[in-house]
C-alpha cells in the first residue's frame, strides 16, 4: 500500500464503514497515513476483537500512529487510551470533523469501493435491553437531505456504483429535521439526485418504522435493491417484549411476505440472537422457524453476551455452552437458507455488479445481495455491470459466466 495512504481496519456495522472511510480521507488530506481502527462494542467478542486488532496493527506497523474511535473506544476510554499500541483516541463525536483532523491540504482523491456506504443517521433513540450502543452514539441524528444528496454525489464522482444508505437506526431518520419528515422523503430524494443507472441500497432497517411511502419505494423503485436486512432479532413474541423490539413475530412474517407479493425477486437478511436471558427451548424453535417463515437468505448470528449498564445483563443468564449450541443450530438452520437461495438462482440470468477481482477471482452481487463468481479467466472489471448466465451454486455463493458488459 502507497505511504500517503491510510490503513484503515473496520469492525462493526456499515456506518462504521462510511465513517472509516471519511476518517482515512481526512488523514491523508493533512499528509497522514496512520492505521484507523474503528472499534466495535455489540458485543464482548466484539470489544476483544477491537484490541486484537489494535495490538495486531502496532506490531505490523509499527512505524505507523495507530488511531483507535468507535465505540467500543467511546464506552471505554481509558481502558482504550491506555494501550501502549494507541498512538490517539478520537471520540465518536469528532471523528468526521475536519477540525479534529486539522485539516490543511489535500493529496487528491481517494479511491472508493463501487459499493460504496453513505452514513445518513446516526445514535438511537429507542433502548433495546440487550444493546450498548445507544450509549456510545448518543440519541438519533439525521443528516439533512442537501448534504446526503451531495455526499451521495461526491461518491459518484469517485466511482461508486451503488450507494448504501446506512445508519445506527436507519429507519428513523427525519423526525429530528422535521416531524414529519421520514427516510421514504431522503430516499425519494436521493432517486431525483443520483444518475439512473446507480443502485440505491438500505443497510439493516427496523421493521417497525418502514412507513407507506418506503414500502412503495422498496417495492416500485427499480433501482432501489430488492434486499431488506431486518432487525427481527428473536422469532418469539416473549423474548422480543423482553428485548424491548416494537414489533411481534406475525408482524415480521407479515411484512415479508407484503414486500414479496410486491416484488417477488426480493431477498431478506436478518440478525438474530441466541441464547437471550430467559429463553427456553420452545422459544428459541420459534426463531428456528422464523427462518423459513420469513424466508431468510441472510441471516447473521449473534449468540448473546450480556452488556455490563443494559437492563438485559441483569436478567437470568443461560448457560454459556447451552448459548454456544444454540447458535451453532441456528446459523446451520441460516445456512440451509442461504443454500435453497442460491439454488433458486441456478439456470438463470442476472445483472451483476463487479465488486473486485480477489486472486485472480471477479466477485460481484446481484441486487439482491447474491454474492457472484465468474471464471479467472472472465474478461470482466470492478465497476461493470454484467449480463451473467448464473450456472451453480456452492453453498456460499453462485458461479456464472458472463454474457453482456455494461462499462
Amino acid at each position: 500500500m502507497p505511504q500517503n495512504r491510510a490503513i484503515t481496519v473496520n469492525l462493526g456495522c456499515r456506518l462504521n464503514a462510511s465513517e472509516t472511510e471519511a476518517m482515512a480521507a481526512l488523514a491523508e488530506a493533512r499528509g497522514d497515513a496512520p492505521v484507523i481502527i474503528n472499534t466495535c462494542a455489540v458485543t464482548n467478542e466484539a470489544v476483544r476483537q477491537s484490541r486484537q486488532a489494535i495490538r495486531r496493527a502496532a506490531r505490523e506497523h509499527p512505524d505507523r500512529d495507530v488511531i483507535v474511535t468507535g465505540c467500543a473506544a467511546e464506552l471505554q476510554p481509558e481502558a482504550f487510551e491506555t494501550m501502549p499500541e494507541v498512538s490517539r483516541r478520537v471520540p465518536n463525536a469528532d471523528k468526521t470533523d475536519p477540525a479534529s483532523w486539522q485539516l490543511t491540504g489535500s493529496t487528491g482523491p481517494r479511491n472508493i469501493d463501487v459499493r460504496a456506504p453513505l452514513a445518513v443517521q446516526n445514535g438511537c433513540d429507542h433502548r433495546c435491553t440487550f444493546c450498548i450502543i445507544p450509549f456510545g452514539r448518543g440519541d438519533a441524528r439525521s443528516l439533512p437531505i442537501d448534504e446526503a444528496c451531495e455526499n451521495a454525489m461526491a461518491l459518484v464522482r469517485r466511482g461508486a456504483e451503488e450507494i448504501v444508505l446506512t445508519g445506527v437506526d436507519l429507519t428513523s431518520w427525519g423526525p429530528d429535521l422535521g416531524e414529519d419528515l421520514s427516510l421514504g422523503h431522503l430516499v425519494e430524494a436521493l432517486d431525483k439526485a443520483l444518475p439512473r443507472h446507480i443502485w440505491i441500497r438500505l443497510s439493516s432497517i427496523d421493521g417497525a418504522e418502514i412507513d407507506d411511502r418506503l414500502f412503495s419505494l422498496m417495492t416500485e423503485v427499480e433501482r432501489i435493491a430488492p434486499h431488506a436486512h431486518l432487525s427481527l432479532q428473536a422469532g418469539d413474541d416473549m423474548i422480543l417484549k423482553r428485548m424491548k423490539r416494537r414489533h411481534n413475530r406475525a408482524q415480521a412474517i407479515d411484512l415479508c411476505q407484503r414486500l414479496r407479493e410486491q416484488r417477488p425477486d426480493m431477498a431478506f437478511g436478518a440478525d438474530l440472537i441466541a441464547g437471550f436471558p430467559t429463553e427456553t427451548e420452545a422459544m428459541f424453535e420459534q426463531s428456528l422457524r422464523l427462518v423459513e417463515e420469513c424466508d431468510l437468505a441472510y441471516v447473521h448470528v449473534f449468540p448473546f453476551s450480556p452488556r455490563q449498564g443494559t437492563p438485559a445483563a441483569k436478567m437470568p443468564q443461560l448457560d454459556r455452552a447451552r448459548i454456544k449450541e444454540r447458535a451453532a443450530r441456528l446459523r446451520a438452520t441460516a445456512d440451509d437458507a442461504l443454500n435453497r437461495h442460491l439454488n433458486k438462482h441456478v439456470a438463470s440470468e442476472g445483472e451483476v455488479l463487479i465488486e473486485e477481482i480477489k486472486n485472480g477471482v471477479p466477485r460481484g452481487r446481484l441486487a439482491n445481495f447474491t454474492d457472484v463468481h465468474f471464471a479467472a479467466n472472465a474478461t470482466v472489471q470492478p465497476g461493470a455491470r454484467v449480463r451473467a448466465r448464473l450456472t451453480a451454486a456452492t453453498g456460499r455463493h453462485l458461479l456464472a459466466e458472463p454474457i453482456e458488459t455494461k462499462e
